[in-house]
Order: structure tokens, then C-alpha cells, then sequence
């Protein structure tokens, strides 16, 4: 397959040829080279670019999917303050959405890769409330576009595992079910008792040979010092590459060297993080994580659901909302965003993908690289984040799967 005029990361114009999977070669066009075919029209053999840039399909590593409520009536936001008190919230509403979870699943992520997203890591929600249900509609979801998207699922303990007998159970069950990934939450403030909940999220981890995820809300010392003990545990189990660590806003309002030193033992142990650039909280060192060679990922979180009414299955959005929130104005650090929000996030899905190098490192649409692209309209990389045009084509593993926001 060629894809014919395009400009990979915002470069001149070229002609880029695949092979199965792969990009074989990126080919300068000749200046004064014909437009495309007038109609724009894509086959079996030809992608026409029509002069939009070419970028590496996005990665979102940080989504809820069994929460979702994308297309469904728009609700008033009921919940209160706190993780548990979130969580008790959505577990009195979830089952009562309109349309059956395993539905509104499916639909949210094929918004998602229609948007350019075909690289996904989704939580499921595992406990003694919802058992493996929650856990079942992503892995049916991920069953129904498999050819569309790779997916990996956490099971994830949102209630925590020691506050209620027979979590730690669930957890074990829902990867015996077939989840990618275990998950944790805040060992300090949610289940008080850091040691056993990470002994508990390790020993697992260890048990199946998953990786692992942690959800850590927690703020300044505190969160550091449950921090410092997922970096042990990495250490000490030899999980290097294995963990990441979501949000974790909170472990950066510290001195310079502690920012500096917990940048490097992330660095050492090849511990990711993945955020969702939130609002009105401490940023995360955005540049300092990536001249370290930190796995930086970006997600969408919950996306209009029982916890927030944001989120809107588009990773070019958040993208957007990632640059805006770290007051980034100059080109390389908005086309950082957009290489954190693409290779990025797909570096942590894949470890035998090279870790960003630098706020301009620029990787992904080389020969040899995997054919997993978007096409977007934007004059610069910088102007495609501003403007956040929906004329977008995707292609997974050297194949079409979307085209103008509708699943091929």
C-alpha cells in the first residue's frame, strides 16, 4: 500500500509505502508532483493524504472503559469528595445506565479508534460488588475490534483490597479470566496498610508474570513514600519495565532534588507513569521525565461518566489539554505532547519500542516502524493540537480502519 501525499511529523511532503505491517520507505515528493485523485478516495492499494500530516496513531493508556457513558443522555454530576466516596457513587449508579454496559463499551471504544486511537490500556473495575462483570464487557469489547485495535486490561481494585473481604479474591479471579495487567490503589490512604495491599498487588504480579499499574492520588510525603515502595518492590522482584504508576501528580511538589532523584530511579528501574493532565493540580515534570528516558503516557480517564463529565474518546483533544495544562506554547514542546500522547503511551504497551530520548524526539513513521498512523488535517503538528480537525483517516497495522470519524 502507498499512502500518497503526506508530511510525516509535519516534514515535506512525501510518499510513504508499507509492506503487511510495516512502513518500507518514506519517499520525498518531487516539488510541483500532482495533487491526489479528486476525490480523495482511499482502495486496497492507495491512502490519498491530500497534504495532511502524518502522525503515529495514538496510545491511551489511562481509560476507563466499563464506566463509560459516551452516548447516553447527559446526567448531573452526583459525586462527593474522595476516592471511596466516588467509588460508592458509581457502584450505585452503573447498572442503571440505558443501555446494557457491554454496549456502551463497544461504542466508546470504537469512537476511540475512529478518532485515531488504536492503542488502548482500559481498567476494569474488579470487586465484591460487580465480581467479573465489569471485567467481561472489556474483554468483549476488545474481542469485537481486535482487528482495529490492540487492547490491554487491568483488572483494577478501585475499592481497594483490604477494606472488603473477599477483594483480593476477585482480583486473583479476574486474572485467571484473562486481564493483561493488575492493578492498585493509593496503599496508604485507601486501604491504610501499604505493605500488605502492595504485597498483595506484587505477589500477584508476580504469581501470573503481569505487569503491574498502581493508581496513586496521594500527595507530598506521603505519596512518595508509597512511592518509594513500589520502586523497591520493582527492584527487589527484578520488575524492571513492568510497573507504571498512574497520576502520581501529587510526588512532584517536593525540593528540586527530590523531583531530580525520584526522576532518576524511575529512569534506573524503567518505572512509566501515565497521566491524564489533569487541572488545577501540580503538573508533572514533563521535560525533566523525558530527557531522563522516563515512559511518560497520556489517557483520557473517565470519559463523561459517573466520576466526571469529561472525556470525549479523543486523544487529539487530550493532547491538547496536556500541552494547555503545562503552559507549553513553543512548537517542540506542543509536538512533545503529541509524541507523549502517541509514542509515548505506545512505548509503555510495548517495551521493545525505544523510550522517548528528548522533547524533540520525533519517532515512529521510520521504515521499519509498525504501520499503526493517523492522518489529520493542520497546517504544523502544533496547529493540528490547536485546531483539532475531525478530517482524520487510521490506519492499525497497515490497514484502514477509519476514515472521516466512521469505523472501515
Amino acid at each position: 500500500m502507498w499512502i500518497r501525499d503526506v508530511r510525516p511529523w509535519g516534514g515535506p511532503s512525501s510518499d510513504v509505502r508499507l509492506d503487511g505491517e510495516l512502513i518500507a520507505e518514506v519517499c520525498p515528493r518531487p516539488p510541483g508532483s500532482p495533487t491526489t485523485d479528486s476525490d480523495g478516495s482511499s482502495s486496497d492499494t492507495e491512502v490519498q493524504g491530500r497534504g495532511r500530516l502524518l502522525l503515529p496513531a495514538f496510545a491511551d493508556v489511562h481509560v476507563h472503559l466499563d464506566s463509560t457513558r459516551l452516548g447516553l443522555p447527559f446526567r448531573p454530576h452526583t459525586g462527593g469528595p474522595g476516592v471511596w466516596t466516588m467509588m460508592l457513587n458509581d457502584r450505585q449508579h452503573w447498572r442503571d445506565a440505558e443501555i446494557p454496559l457491554p454496549e456502551r463499551v463497544a461504542h466508546t471504544l470504537e469512537l476511540m479508534i475512529a478518532r485515531g486511537t488504536t492503542r488502548v490500556r482500559s481498567f476494569a473495575q474488579v470487586d465484591v460488588d460487580c465480581g467479573l462483570e465489569r471485567l467481561e464487557a472489556v474483554l468483549a469489547a476488545r474481542e469485537t475490534h481486535r482487528e482495529r485495535a490492540e487492547v490491554q486490561v487491568i483488572a483494577f481494585p478501585q475499592a481497594g483490597l483490604l477494606r472488603e473481604e473477599g477483594s483480593a479474591q476477585v482480583l486473583e479471579d479476574a486474572l485467571r479470566a484473562g486481564a493483561d495487567v493488575v492493578g492498585g490503589i493509593d496503599p496508604c490512604t485507601l486501604d491504610r496498610d501499604p505493605v500488605r495491599h502492595l504485597d498483595l498487588v506484587f505477589g500477584l504480579a508476580e504469581r501470573y508474570a503481569v505487569p503491574v499499574d498502581i493508581h496513586l492520588h496521594e500527595t507530598g510525603e506521603l505519596g512518595r513514600f508509597s512511592a518509594d515502595l513500589i520502586l523497591e518492590r520493582t527492584a527487589a522482584l527484578g520488575m524492571q519495565g513492568q510497573v507504571l504508576i498512574s497520576h502520581g501528580y501529587g510526588l512532584w511538589d517536593g525540593t528540586e532534588s527530590q523531583t531530580r532523584g525520584l526522576i532518576e530511579r524511575f529512569a534506573e528501574l524503567d518505572v512509566a507513569t501515565a497521566t491524564v493532565a489533569p487541572g488545577g493540580r501540580q503538573t508533572l515534570p514533563l521535560t525533566g521525565l523525558a530527557e531522563a528516558g522516563v515512559r511518560v503516557g497520556l489517557g483520557e480517564d473517565g470519559q463523561r461518566d459517573y466520576w466526571s463529565p469529561y472525556g470525549n474518546a479523543d486523544m487529539l483533544d487530550r493532547t491538547w489539554q496536556l500541552a494547555f495544562t503545562h503552559g507549553f506554547r513553543a512548537d517542540d514542546l506542543v509536538e512533545h505532547a503529541l509524541a507523549v500522547a502517541t509514542r509515548g503511551g505506545a512505548s509503555i504497551m510495548d517495551h521493545d519500542l525505544a523510550r522517548l530520548s528528548g522533547v524533540t524526539d520525533r519517532p515512529g513513521l521510520a521504515p521499519g516502524d509498525r504501520a499503526d498512523l493517523v492522518l489529520v488535517a493542520g497546517e504544523t503538528p502544533t496547529s493540528a493540537v490547536m485546531d483539532r480537525s475531525p478530517e482524520r483517516t487510521v490506519l492499525h497495522r497497515g490497514r484502514v480502519v477509519a476514515e472521516g470519524l466512521t469505523l472501515a
